[in-house]
């Protein structure tokens, strides 16, 4: 019959074996930190020091508490003996590791550990079957003390991480939806939560419910902050914030997209998704206020404008500021006489053909938006907003 499980299985383990394996400590040690180096590369990159605290002091321990344990009902590791191993877990997750090397160096110690037990034991007597069996219940049951302490500090130090994480994300957050802080200050918020090199971002309006899920989906690409009757979730610009990217990941969401927008404009792009959902309603979505800026211009928004005015008038920004002023000109009268040079001419005091060269120009900077009309229509809108603000001497989108 099958004798039951110890619930310490060591108990069993003849006493000789601590005899015979003590004085072979550290040999066995190294001939551990030297298997576990061999079978994990990732090791053998580390320096003398770190060697020495994350193989030569765990193994020394582990190997002195088992033999400590040989005949002995104690569990298996006191807390200070769990703490070493706890620790190691920890630091293979600040060493951003993985756990798999970790628990692959346990392996190969547990079964260096059991040959070296058998070799040591064997070197001062006979050894029986009864005994090996034992033996290798015991050192599986320790080994996965081992184990379970050091995946235990694994855990701990990503909880922590990602608690910190998250604390560095929703201080850039606040940074960035505040919008006047200086650009030092967004800058070492923006290195510390992992966003080096912060340029473009693309706020997006959520429904409150829609926060964690959010949260989850762009853990490593954004950051997401409740407010009291919705959500906004900050993108760093990339391959995710993309139209079609985001298009797909947030249908039927009801969430607005804001236009990507440099950080110190974050303010702004978001107060343009809140004019849109007022605008368009209640949708699955996701809807993009880029959609829409021309109505919200209509209704007023110098903001919409700005936007329009900078994409639009991208091509012309090289100009010296003379010249762009002649092009722009022109094309506000073109666009309103219905593209008569007679008239353009006659309003401007120019001769035809200086408008035909200006128009050829105006047609080499901007191609086919001079042909599209909703372009044209923008262009205009943009064109009467800058004429008026003029005359009334406020602010003129560039």
């Amino acid at each position: 019959m099958t004798p039951p499980v110890s619930p310490a299985p060591w108990q069993r383990l003849p006493t000789d074996l601590a005899t015979a394996m003590r004085p072979r400590l550290e040999e066995t040690v190294r001939t551990v930190a030297g298997a576990v180096t061999e079978a994990n590369p990732v090791f053998a990159t580390i320096d003398d020091r770190k060697v020495e605290r994350d193989l030569h002091t765990p193994a020394r321990v582990a190997f002195e508490r088992f033999l400590d344990l040989v005949g002995t009902t104690e569990p298996a590791l006191p807390p200070a003996v769990r703490e070493v191993f706890v620790a190691l877990g920890a630091a293979e997750a600040r060493e951003d590791r993985g756990p798999e090397a970790l628990l692959a160096s346990l392996r190969t110690a547990s079964r260096l550990m059991l040959r070296l037990a058998c070799e040591a034991l064997a070197g001062l007597r006979p050894v029986d079957t009864a005994e090996l069996i034992d033996l290798s219940d015991a050192v599986t049951a320790y080994v996965d003390e081992l184990v379970a302490a050091s995946t235990d500090g694994f855990a701990r130090q990503l909880r922590e991480q990602a608690g910190e994480g998250d604390r560095r994300r929703r201080h850039l957050a606040e940074l960035l939806l505040r919008g006047s802080s200086p650009p030092s200050v967004v800058g070492a918020a923006a290195t510390a939560a992992g966003w080096p090199g912060l340029d473009a971002v693309v706020p997006v309006l959520l429904p409150v419910e829609q926060a964690r899920d959010a949260r989850f989906r762009y853990s490593g690409d954004g950051v997401v902050i409740e407010r009291d009757d919705d959500a906004v979730l900050l993108l760093r610009d990339g391959p995710r914030a993309a139209r079609p990217q985001l298009a797909e990941m947030l249908r039927g969401r009801g969430a607005v997209v804001a236009p990507a927008t440099g950080w110190a404009q974050v303010p702004e792009a978001l107060r343009l998704a809140e004019l849109t959902a007022g605008l368009v309603g209640t949708q699955p979505g996701p809807v993009f206020a880029d959609d829409h800026l021309a109505a919200l211009g209509l209704h007023g928004e110098p903001g919409a404008l700005a936007v329009l005015a900078a994409r639009r008038l991208a091509p012309l920004a090289a100009l010296r500021p003379a010249q762009r002023a002649q092009l722009l000109a022109t094309l506000h009268s073109w666009l309103r006489h219905w593209g008569s040079r007679a008239e353009v001419a006659a309003e401007l005091y120019v001769h035809p053909q200086t408008v035909s060269y200006r128009l050829n120009r105006l047609r080499q900077l901007l191609g086919p938006d001079l042909d599209d009309p909703a372009a044209r229509f923008e262009l205009l809108l943009i064109l009467a907003f800058r004429s008026d603000s003029r005359r009334d001497g406020g602010h003129v989108p560039e």
